[in-house]
């Protein structure tokens, strides 16, 4: 598959996800479901063309869209600033059918910052310089594309939902993930956070157990699991770059 092929398959598939994805309802504690693969389709998928493309390269994956991230930008971990002036990636950013008033969407005109994109982003810019520096051996996903409020305007991990609500979305998602990993044929699965690393290891267990005698390359993929940037998490808040850095090194996904 060639690089172009790469990023139109993808943009396909995610398209996909998205109308399937939208025929889940959620009950109780969710009360509003936001999916920027809809909203935020212009910004995510010049994301994608742009460097979600080549096969062999290192994934990194988060859960979920963030409140001042994704859910702005479309971008996963996309915070404004590092989108659009170090991606170089903007565009129309529509609203979702429901909106919370404490959790507004304003695109490229937020002034929030996520802490969690601001570290992760941070650290590839400080290592690579340039994004296309980056994006040559490496790109950034999140396994579920959705994003959840209470009443009140709490964010709502998937890890969070009610069994039922979790168990279907998860299948949806998973699925979504094996097609990825299939068209990208990464070398190294990052997975960011324990949530992540985990789906990774269930999807890539699953896919070695081979359907028919036929196991996919991506079943030899390598997985990592890192420390989440969430400023909610003690030990991310006391030198996360340089844990991360070391934990990659050693597991030679960087040298």
């Amino acid at each position: 598959m060639s690089r172009t092929d790469t990023g139109t398959a993808l943009i396909l598939l995610y398209r996909t996800l998205a109308r399937e994805i939208d025929t889940l309802s959620f009950g109780p504690p969710v009360a509003f479901t936001y999916n920027p693969l809809v909203y935020a389709r212009e910004p995510f998928e010049k994301y994608l063309s742009l460097y979600a493309n080549g096969t062999g390269k290192t994934i990194f994956m988060g859960m979920n869209p963030g409140p001042w991230g994704m859910l702005q930008t479309g971008i996963p971990f996309g915070e404004v600033e590092t989108v659009r002036g170090w991606l170089g990636v903007t565009g129309r950013v529509r609203q979702p059918d429901k909106l919370h008033p404490k959790r507004p969407v304003q695109g490229f005109a937020c002034t929030r910052r996520e802490v969690s994109g601001q570290r992760l982003w941070g650290l590839f810019r400080s290592r690579f310089k340039a994004a296309r520096n980056f994006f040559r051996n490496h790109v950034v996903i999140n396994y579920c594309p959705l994003g959840f409020f209470n009443r009140q305007g709490t964010n709502i991990t998937p890890d969070k939902l009610p069994k039922g609500d979790r168990e279907s979305l998860l299948d949806l998602c998973d699925d979504s993930l094996s097609r990825v990993l299939a068209v990208l044929e990464p070398r190294f699965a990052i997975g960011v956070g324990r949530f992540a690393e985990g789906r990774l290891r269930d999807v890539v267990t699953r896919a070695g157990t081979g359907d028919g005698g036929k196991i996919p390359p991506y079943a030899r993929v390598k997985i990592v699991g890192i420390l989440h940037p969430s400023p909610a998490s003690p030990a991310a808040n006391k030198g996360w770059e340089t844990a991360v850095i070391r934990t990659l090194t050693e597991a030679g996904v960087w040298r």
